[in-house]
């Protein structure tokens, strides 16, 4: 009897059957709806129960009534246009340079001690005081707003990109080295490929930083862009407008973050496959 207790009771759970296993994963796909549709009547009630005015907290339904608004007569789409003009150049201004960067303080440890010191010190320096200054010396067009997303872009794709390449493993290198690889082949066969995975990861956070640089930007001097739109919704107190340009720029980075997040499934295909 007690050797059959001990049994029972170092036995493993029975696992999941699939149709248990389906339902667990259908309801988590299901979650951040339910999540969205608890906030949205919690927020519902807030206003209900507090009687705020509209312009101090409007309700979703005022809210969902401006976006049609913004929609039908194009204001959303022309200051979004903008805005995403702004985020890609600065996207690709800053992953260009910050990459080529990188590779170079990786490679090179004289590099390193050169800029490493100016580079980090950069970075005390908030984006929203460089803007003004940007701004002046650019112009209210795309090219200061540009800038000032490749900066706030520039340093976290600086990082992954040194900490990527630095961190392919030594006995690969000297593998390479014994099949007699040029330097090209090394870069292209290894180091890239060995890199990838924390490039990409700095590229998701690069994404998403752009649209603060751009809308930082448009704050600081601009004619159109969803930053410009919110200001002016600020000072006509039509707060419904504001949250529907909040939004805008809520989706713009989360669909940047998904399509990085796509594109790293395609290239690192072979890795999960490999792992499987």
């Amino acid at each position: 009897m007690q050797i059959e207790a001990i049994r029972s009771r170092k036995s493993p759970a029975p696992p999941l059957t699939g149709s248990a296993a389906g339902k667990g994963s259908r309801w988590s796909h299901w979650l951040p709806v339910f999540t969205l549709i608890a906030f949205l009547l919690a927020w519902e009630m807030l206003v209900r129960l507090g009687d705020y005015p509209p312009f101090i907290l409007p309700a979703p339904g005022q809210v969902a009534r401006k976006l049609l608004t913004v929609l039908a007569d194009g204001t959303l789409a022309r200051h979004s246009a903008i805005t995403l003009i702004e985020v890609l150049g600065g996207l690709a201004l800053g992953v260009t340079v910050a990459t080529v960067l990188g590779y170079a303080l990786a490679k090179s440890v004289t590099v390193e001690r050169a800029l490493s010191p100016y580079l980090v010190a950069s970075q005390a320096i908030p984006i929203v005081a460089i803007a003004p200054l940007l701004v002046l010396w650019f112009g209210s067009g795309l090219t200061s707003k540009i800038l000032i997303s490749a900066l706030i872009v520039f340093f976290p794709i600086l990082i992954n990109t040194i900490a990527g390449v630095r961190g392919v493993p030594p006995d690969l290198r000297d593998l390479m080295r014994s099949l007699h690889a040029t330097p090209w082949q090394v870069f292209i066969k290894l180091e890239v490929p060995a890199a990838l995975p924390v490039l990409l990861a700095g590229l998701k956070v690069g994404a998403t930083l752009s649209v603060i640089g751009a809308v930082v930007g448009e704050f600081a001097g601009a004619n159109a862009g969803l930053g410009v739109m919110i200001n002016v919704a600020d000072g006509q107190y039509d707060t419904a407008r504001m949250f529907v340009g909040v939004l805008a720029l809520v989706v713009m980075a989360l669909s940047l973050y998904g399509a990085v997040a796509l594109l790293e499934r395609r290239l690192l295909a072979w890795r999960q496959a490999g792992s499987a």
